[in-house]
């Protein structure tokens, strides 16, 4: 049995004006195995560390994305050179969002999707690296998102067909939406391919102040047999430091 991995998200404590040594002695000193979407130009220092960086993003926008052909070439040529970045320095995940609906309906906005992620998942998969269609609420953080549902996602992962192409299952961002955390972690499991947490509401920390219980939710996590990492997303109110250890205490489950 071992300990499922922990990454820290950066952008988290950059706005908490904590700097990238910081981060990097408290990540070792808890036992966090990764630090993740965190700009290249810190890469180097992480991995003389001995840690990981588990994801980037694959794109600049968020809003702009793969749900529209007119984006498909644009976006071919910066995720592309994103996955060949990320293969040279070992990342195993790049992020990649659906854009906003604007009016699109959801069966052509995922069929749309699919076929852009597919121009790239031969790629990706022969670099190694996995491209993570991520699921965002379009309820408070980002309105008209379309990607915003996992049966949404896990419908562009079937038509794309590849163990390139997997979802990133942010654990805040469904719980605004859907709820009904657990059920789906064990039914929809095999196409998520990264975990990110986060308290709800407010994306604050893993404690008793928001509703998600998240040592079961981690502990559902582990029997399926995940090997990934858990990227703790969450914007801490309070001291870093103790955010940090507590949701590594919180999630330090083991896995067959």
């Amino acid at each position: 049995m071992k300990p499922i991995k922990q990454s820290i998200s950066w952008w988290c404590y950059a706005q908490r004006n904590m700097t990238i040594e910081q981060i990097i002695h408290l990540a070792k000193d808890i036992g966090y195995a990764a630090i993740e979407l965190v700009e290249q130009e810190y890469w180097q220092a992480i991995k003389d560390a001995g840690l990981e960086i588990a994801s980037i993003a694959g794109q600049a926008s968020i809003e702009k994305g793969f749900n529209r052909r007119e984006h498909h070439d644009s976006l071919k040529q910066e995720v592309r050179a994103q996955i060949a970045l990320a293969a040279q320095w070992g990342i195993p995940n790049i992020i990649v969002f659906s854009g906003n609906r604007a009016g699109l309906d959801d069966k052509t906005g995922a069929e749309i999707t699919a076929q852009g992620l597919k121009r790239l998942a031969g790629f990706a998969e022969n670099q190694g690296v996995t491209l993570l269609l991520e699921m965002l609420n379009s309820k408070v953080d980002h309105p008209d998102y379309q990607a915003d549902r996992t049966t949404w996602g896990v419908e562009v992962c079937q038509i794309v067909d590849s163990p390139a192409v997997k979802l990133l299952y942010d654990i805040y961002h469904m719980q605004v939406m859907e709820g009904d955390i657990i059920r789906t972690i064990r039914a929809y499991h095999p196409w998520f391919g990264h975990y990110h947490t986060g308290g709800n509401p407010g994306r604050q920390e893993l404690d008793e102040r928001q509703e998600l219980q998240y040592k079961p939710i981690i502990q559902a996590i582990a029997t399926t047999g995940y090997t990934g990492y858990i990227g703790h997303e969450f914007v801490p109110t309070g001291d870093p430091e103790i955010a940090l250890r507590h949701a590594f205490a919180v999630c330090n489950i083991r896995t067959a």
